[in-house]
């Protein structure tokens, strides 16, 4: 075991990544240079060269469609987009031909890219650099959308993503690159098929993903001091969703609440909670609650940014009411 940070183990990913197979490359904004615009990327390109650590203009659809016409030309491509809210300017290139191509050429056509892209709040970026848009790529069939909240997945996921001969869009929560814990020195691929028991419970499930489980983790301490024993699941990939952990939970529990960074309107949250309604409709003994963002654009002030956000508190509280004792 060795001290490492979430941002390390990315870097360790891509090292590797780079080192095994010669078709990889990296390329986005400042990745190479600059060592990337969360420092996740440095050092790669004085190792491995700027043939495969390629830094772009500032042209999301332009670098995008690159990648894909690189992955499409026999190459493993990873490209990173600095913020989610930029890869708006790439949905075109995203879904309209990354997802399609196989559908539309009756599976003759497979674009293994994976695209990295830094997504949430919590370090005062304001609107344009803080949104939780994965619900609008998790809405896509021909997308895999994976959110790593853990070193392990930090560490994990790139390896068994590059296997995909489909696009994989890989959501790295901002506040998650200083979280520094211990790593197995051989910590390698991992699944993406399954999401995680992070703490098992008897009393209510709480659903999460990507940099929300550290805040459901910390709710689920405190619900235990009040004699409220709370299932963690870390949803890990948000397409396709492993249902049968969530019911698996949801039965034995009886009752359900969605942590989602996202906005609560046509969010991801409501997914998870139809599906709920769904499938184990019958075993719930109250309603699936959610938590979300407010309905607005993140705030920059620091206190209306954290007002704006889920927090642990309000997990608590719906976590409370679910079982009774709001």
């Amino acid at each position: 075991m060795s001290r490492t940070t979430y941002r390390e183990a990315l870097r360790a990913a891509l090292a590797e990544a780079l080192e095994r197979d010669p078709r990889v490359i990296l390329m986005g904004e400042d990745v190479a240079a600059y060592g990337g615009a969360y420092a996740v990327s440095k050092g790669l390109a004085e190792r491995f060269g700027r043939d495969r650590v390629r830094d772009t203009p500032l042209s999301e659809g332009g670098f995008v469609g690159a990648g894909i016409g690189a992955a499409l030309g026999g190459l493993r491509p990873i490209v990173e987009i600095m913020t989610v809210n930029f890869s708006l300017l790439a949905l075109d290139q995203i879904i309209n031909n990354a997802a399609t191509a196989r559908h539309m050429s009756g599976g003759q056509l497979g674009v293994p890219v994976v695209i990295r892209m830094a997504t949430g709040a919590g370090r005062q970026l304001a609107a344009q650099h803080s949104h939780s848009l994965e619900g609008y790529y998790a809405h896509v069939p021909g997308l895999r959308v994976v959110a790593p909240a853990t070193l392990e997945d930090a560490r994990g996921m790139l390896a068994t993503a590059l296997r995909s001969p489909d696009p994989v869009i890989i959501f790295e929560h901002v506040g998650l690159y200083n979280l520094e814990g211990e790593l197995a020195d051989d910590a390698g691929a991992v699944d993406l098929d399954r999401a995680a028991v992070r703490r098992p419970g008897r009393d209510v499930t709480l659903i999460t993903s990507g940099g929300s489980l550290g805040k459901v983790l910390t709710a689920a301490e405190q619900l235990a001091a009040r004699d409220v024993e709370a299932e963690v699941i870390d949803l890990r990939t948000l397409r396709p969703l492993d249902d049968a952990t969530v019911m698996a939970s949801v039965r034995r529990t009886r009752r359900a609440v969605v942590i989602d960074e996202g906005w609560r309107t046509g969010g991801f949250a409501g997914e998870v909670v139809a599906r709920i309604a769904e499938q184990a409709f019958y075993e719930l003994d109250a309603p699936v609650a959610r938590v979300c963002s407010a309905e607005v654009p993140i705030p920059y002030p620091q206190h209306l940014e954290q007002a704006a956000l889920p927090q642990v508190e309000g997990v608590v509280r719906a976590a409370m009411q679910a079982v009774g004792r709001g």
